[in-house]
């Protein structure tokens, strides 16, 4: 079941555009139904004319929050416009983005915008709305602005929240694609179509020469996504404004805890949309330092492993065989992965990567023609590929000086023709971070299945790692976000279903 729409306003005729599907509520409608007409997630906008403290605005806000729908805006947003602190550090950032204005007049010292969902026609304020609704999440929204004394500059005076009235019928058009931008639906009668059982976000880098899934991979997410009645929609950084306009996101761009991917991971969660990966998934993956303890301390094989500092780096001397493979903990894409030869090479490799980390892992060096790495979704294995080193290299990834890298071949295994030691270590490890989706990289040799780390953004490219599931691992990953998706509203509706039965069962007694 999708997610719902809902437009709250005080009163019908406030909200004068067509309303296809009944989707426009009154206040009053909305603060009194009861809890066993609700069965179905819904994203409601609080169009009211008032949001003030307690009013009734407030309270469909408030109302929304404690039902378990999205609502915008959010009780937190009406109380920090509220506030109206001219010298907020969010009002500041915004005063930044104010551009275009050069020819207004110097005998004008004020001015004032409307802005719909962070839209405005004015390319040069387009950034300046885009930045105030993602800030403040409020969907009218009145932005005024003062001219800095003495100065050709411009500052915002106050952010205040509009109604549907106050939109200027020449405006109608700008507003309704606003909306229609923002809820993902058509607000004409004519273009109503059946809602799709769950809108997907799949956040991708176009631009990323190495990026988890290819154009051709994100194409498949599509098309499979398609004949499971979810609507994909490829986003991409500057969309983190519209994020709560899906009802689950996918990440498919490489993460970072400093980086734009933590931000829209957390921004999701915090929503309660489902999301992979989940910000924890990415705050413990993506450190390797994190993963060496983690492993270590629940006796999970690996190769051994040392935390290094510049204080403990001399104790070393003695300490390591030849050679050792020093990393940064954040790095990707074998990236800040080095090899030293002799304790020469690991103090000048070490000194370098101090720069950039406090702490830096040395470990065993262990060659192998080829690593595991095994697909984990909800700590069960969804796809198993060896991972080929590259041409007399030491890594399935060789970077090269001039920015250029080298990939080695990728293979493809049935699940059910992969050693049971590699798949008991993959997911034992796995199951250590969460239950998201993950690629455990491992090598096997002689002496046992070791495991190297754990990936929380692993690639799903066409025809390597979905050579042997095809479609199947599409489904998989899908279909793992839908019925997290789905599952809340299920379990509601079986509240309901009970609580109906009950009451009929008692009132079936008493006759």
């Amino acid at each position: 079941m999708s997610s719902v729409h809902v437009i709250v306003v005080d009163k019908r005729s406030d909200f004068r555009w067509p309303d296809p599907g009944a989707r426009v509520v009154t206040a009053e409608e909305y603060v009194s139904e009861r809890a066993d007409a609700r069965s179905r997630q819904r994203k409601v906008i609080n169009l009211c004319r008032s949001y003030d403290y307690l009013s009734m605005g407030y309270y469909c806000s408030l109302l929304a929050e404690a039902r378990g729908d999205r609502v915008t805006p959010s009780v937190e947003t009406i109380l920090e416009l509220q506030q109206k602190a001219p010298d907020s550090p969010k009002l500041a950032g915004l005063g930044r983005l104010i551009a275009g204005l050069d020819e207004v007049p110097r005998s004008v010292n004020a001015l004032r915008f409307h802005v719909f969902f962070g839209h405005i026609e004015d390319p040069d304020l387009a950034e300046l709305a885009r930045r105030s609704f993602e800030l403040f999440r409020c969907p009218l929204l009145e932005i005024a602005l003062e001219r800095l004394e003495g100065s050709s500059g411009w500052k915002i005076a106050e952010l205040v929240p509009l109604d549907p009235r106050d939109v200027d019928p020449a405006r109608d058009a700008v507003f309704l694609q606003a909306l229609e931008r923002f809820t993902r639906r058509a607000w004409r009668p004519a273009l109503v179509q059946n809602a799709p059982r769950m809108d997907l976000a799949i956040l991708h880098d176009p631009k990323d020469p190495l990026p988890p899934s290819s154009a051709a991979t994100l194409q498949n997410f599509i098309r499979v996504g398609r004949s499971m009645e979810i609507a994909v929609e490829l986003i991409e950084r500057k969309d983190f404004s519209r994020l709560t306009q899906f009802d689950a996101l996918l990440i498919r761009e490489t993460t970072a805890v400093d980086h734009h991917t933590f931000k829209f991971a957390k921004r999701a969660a915090a929503e309660g949309m489902p999301v992979l990966d989940d910000p924890q998934s990415i705050l413990r993956c993506t450190n390797k330092a994190y993963l060496a303890e983690l492993l270590q301390g629940s006796g999970v094989a690996t190769p051994r492993t040392r935390l290094v500092s510049r204080r403990t780096l001399a104790k070393l001397e003695d300490v390591m065989a030849y050679p050792v493979v020093l990393k940064v903990p954040d790095g990707s894409f074998s990236r800040n992965v080095k090899k030293a030869e002799s304790w020469k090479q690991f103090q000048q490799i070490a000194l370098a990567m101090f720069k950039e980390s406090e702490i830096i892992l040395a470990q065993e060096f262990m060659y192998t023609d080829f690593d595991w790495r095994v697909g984990i979704l909800a700590g069960e294995p969804l796809f198993v590929a060896r991972y080929f080193m590259t041409r007399d290299h030491w890594q399935i990834l060789k970077h090269g000086a001039d920015g250029q890298h080298e990939e080695g071949r990728v293979e493809a295994v049935a699940i059910e023709d992969t050693p049971a030691e590699v798949l008991d270590a993959a997911v034992r490890s796995a199951r250590l971070v969460g239950d998201g989706f993950y690629g455990v990289d491992l090598k096997q040799n002689a002496s046992g299945v070791y495991v190297i780390e754990i990936n929380d953004n692993p690639n799903v490219d066409a025809g390597m790692e979905d050579a042997v599931l095809g479609d199947a691992l599409y489904r998989k990953l899908l279909g793992h976000l839908l019925r997290q998706f789905e599952a809340p509203h299920a379990a509601a509706q079986a509240i309901t279903l009970a609580a109906a039965s009950d009451r009929v069962l008692r009132k079936t007694g008493t006759d």
